[in-house]
């Protein structure tokens, strides 16, 4: 370990830091960087002092942050109830396997010492210029560029060790599936239509993406061979435990083929459109109970981060090029009893203000500690996806390890449309404001009207001039008016160019430890140190909230077998 010293500049007083070396980082993976130099040199700001870049960092594999998990919109300047904190952390009393429990932090920072301060530098970046060096040509020919074909045929060479989570032609978005999601290659991931979370993924702010699931082979066939109607019937009882649903509208499946009476009419049909739940899933998984709200063993995930493409007509639309390939697998299944004894682990090491920490697995994946191991690929300087290094791929643990809000660690499936609407690659245009469980207004005027901007930040001044008076209400009837979200949250092409401009600069710097928020100019409703003293939100300002959303298929909603 090395004692590295920060020069005063305006976001760091000077300070004397005790570092950890990374570790678990693979040396065969596609780095760009060079990891010989096991010191940090540092670049020269204008008074002539040292100032240590994040390629530095990178180069002698230091860590820098240690609270990476700590989000920058954990730093919002919320005036005590402009409330972005809801869709994180939530505390719920109906025994779900989550019991992270940290409603209260809508109330209280409870940050270590060290996480008090902010490391996101980038926030307080001016790219205006760089954005007006790139040409509009530049940037489009740079988003439509294919750097996923690349990262497969890396995945299948020797240098990589783990899992090959690979869709042939991902980069073509929905024309790698069929009608229902399914991949056409064979590979058994099938993409989903979900709502993203507000407001990080809206595209208005930075990004498009989509999400892909696969279960394990025994849950999409039968006596070993490939079942297109258990593969849909399993996901549909998947789904149910997720939503607690009774009954849902599936894919056409055929109860004849598999024997069994999916819809509980007593007919083995040819084609139905309906299941119900059951206490165990089909075909040669018979033998997995369905748990509710906790995904079976082998479960995986991918998720890839794009750019916002733009076509000649000025729509959005998921690019090509993708900023991230993410991927997480559930290595084992835990019990909510053995699950809360990590619960419990976790709350107390919060409440001593210990540092987070994670094991590090290398091309397997780093473990959250609550049976799932993640691993991602992230743009190098060149644009070609190289391995994220420990610090990196720590930061997603911010959102994957411990939140209370989410459903067995995961963001997007619990927001599928239901159904059969929800079987099919990501299409905003589809979908409608769909409350929050429990809630009446659409989730995203609800957060509009609670956060008080269209992003975190309250900085995206497109979405302000679009769905907010002067006042700053909410045009509330406007926003009620839309078709669809994709109206909402999309961006006009002009800003959609200028986001992808700005993202681009991060990626020549490879400052991503600095902060992957997309930027324009610098943040101002953000703080640079918290003071604890202050709680973020007033009480009458803290809400309750539910990932899940009450869609206009899913009428019933308490769990039940069948």
């Amino acid at each position: 370990m090395k004692l590295l010293r920060l020069i005063a500049t305006p976001l760091f007083p000077v300070l004397t830091l005790l570092w950890m070396p990374l570790t678990g980082c693979d040396s065969s993976a596609p780095q760009k960087t060079d990891t010989s130099e096991n010191r940090i040199e540092f670049a020269a700001d204008a008074a002539g002092e040292g100032i240590a870049t994040a390629r530095d960092y990178l180069h002698a594999g230091e860590a820098y942050n240690r609270e990476a998990p700590i989000p920058s919109q954990c730093y919002t300047k919320t005036d005590g109830k402009k409330n972005p904190c809801y869709t994180c952390h939530q505390t719920y009393g109906d025994d779900r396997p989550n019991q992270m429990n940290d409603g209260f932090l809508q109330g209280s920072y409870a940050f270590s010492e060290f996480g008090v301060r902010n490391h996101w530098q980038n926030l307080f970046k001016d790219r205006r210029d760089y954005i007006a060096s790139v040409t509009d040509e530049e940037i489009l020919d740079y988003v439509n560029q294919d750097n996923y074909t690349d990262l497969v045929r890396w995945m299948r060479s020797e240098q990589w060790q783990g899992v090959p989570a690979i869709i042939e032609n991902l980069h073509l978005a929905e024309d790698a599936f069929d009608e229902y999601g399914l991949a056409k290659d064979g590979s058994r991931w099938v993409a989903f239509n979900y709502k993203p979370l507000p407001s990080t993924f809206w595209p208005t702010n930075g990004s498009t993406d989509d999400v892909m699931i696969r279960l394990p082979d025994a849950f999409s066939e039968i006596d070993g061979v490939f079942s297109r109607d258990v593969y849909y019937a399993n996901l549909g009882l998947l789904e149910m435990a997720v939503t607690e649903a009774q009954s849902i509208a599936t894919a056409p499946l055929n109860e004849a083929a598999i024997d069994t009476d999916l819809n509980g009419d007593g007919v083995l049909s040819v084609s139905t459109n309906r299941i119900q739940a059951r206490a165990f899933y089909l075909g040669d998984a018979s033998h997995v109970p369905v748990t509710r709200m906790l995904y079976p063993e082998g479960t995986a995930f991918l998720h890839t981060v794009r750019y916002l493409g733009v076509d000649e007509s000025g729509r959005i639309y998921n690019a090509p090029r993708m900023k991230e390939v993410r991927y997480m697998v559930k290595e084992r299944f835990r019990p909510d009893t053995s699950l809360a004894s990590s619960y419990y682990k976790e709350a107390k090491e919060k409440h001593f203000g210990n540092l987070p920490g994670v094991s590090d697995h290398g091309d397997r994946g780093m473990n959250n500690k609550f049976g799932w191991l993640l691993w991602g690929f992230i743009e190098d300087a060149q644009g070609d996806l190289r391995k994220q290094n420990h610090e990196e791929q720590f930061f997603c643990m911010g959102c994957h390890k411990s939140v209370g809000t989410t459903i067995d660690h995961t963001f997007a499936f619990p927001r599928k449309m239901a159904g059969a609407e929800g079987w099919g690659y990501i299409d905003l245009a589809t979908q409608p404001d769909a409350p929050s469980r429990g809630e009446f207004d659409g989730e995203f005027l609800q957060y509009l009207e609670r956060v008080g901007g269209g992003d975190e930040f309250r900085q995206n001044r497109e979405m302000l001039e679009r769905w907010f008076n002067a006042d700053g209400s909410v045009k509330r009837e406007k926003v009620q008016n839309l078709d669809s979200i994709y109206e909402l949250i999309t961006p006009s092409p002009e800003r959609a160019l200028a986001l992808n401009k700005a993202y681009r600069a991060i990626v020549e710097e490879q400052s991503y430890i600095f902060g992957r928020d997309t930027v324009i100019q610098p943040a101002t409703n953000v703080f640079q140190t918290i003071d604890q003293a202050v709680p973020p939100l007033r009480p009458e300002h803290r809400h309750d909230w539910d990932i899940r959303l009450d869609w206009p298929e899913a009428t019933e909603s308490r769990w039940s077998y069948h």
